[in-house]
């Protein structure tokens, strides 16, 4: 049965990338994974570390959505990268996570968010679900780690 995730108070919050569960990467705290995410869309300038401050994971949102500054030029193609990285933290950062995460067993992770179809299932249930997806390759990396069969 499928699992499906959206808001950070229910059962698989913590799977939303706006749950309050900060970890450090490039010697740096990042509150959220989408704090991290937002920011390397203008990596290397100030705009960067504007959002790595932000007061929260929608104020960091919307700092990076806007488009006041052009995005970096490779962004389309190290997007899902820079998010793998972030999950990848945040999970290795909160071992509770982790459990959470390996409890799913084989269960497919479906982000419901309707307004979102490439990161999530979109408002018909057909969107890419890129997070789901990146989400079910960590745990099997994590799997794979500690032998557990699939």
């Amino acid at each position: 049965m499928a699992i499906r995730f959206y808001a950070v108070g229910e059962e698989y919050g913590a799977f939303s990338n706006f749950s309050p569960h900060g970890f450090t990467l490039e010697d740096k705290y990042w509150p959220t994974s989408e704090h991290y995410f937002q920011a390397k869309k203008f990596e290397g300038r100030p705009r960067e570390e504007k959002i790595r401050r932000a007061k929260g994971p929608g104020a960091a949102a919307k700092l990076g959505r806007s488009r006041a500054e052009p995005l970096r030029r490779d962004w389309e193609h190290v997007k899902e990268e820079v998010m793998a990285t972030a999950l990848q933290a945040k999970f290795d950062a909160h071992p509770d996570l982790k459990a959470l995460l390996l409890s799913t067993g084989a269960e497919p992770l479906i982000e419901a968010a309707q307004r979102d179809a490439y990161w999530g299932e979109g408002h018909d249930g057909r969107g890419k679900n890129r997070l789901g997806a990146l989400l079910m390759a960590l745990r099997a990396a994590y799997q794979r780690q500690e032998g557990v069969a699939r």
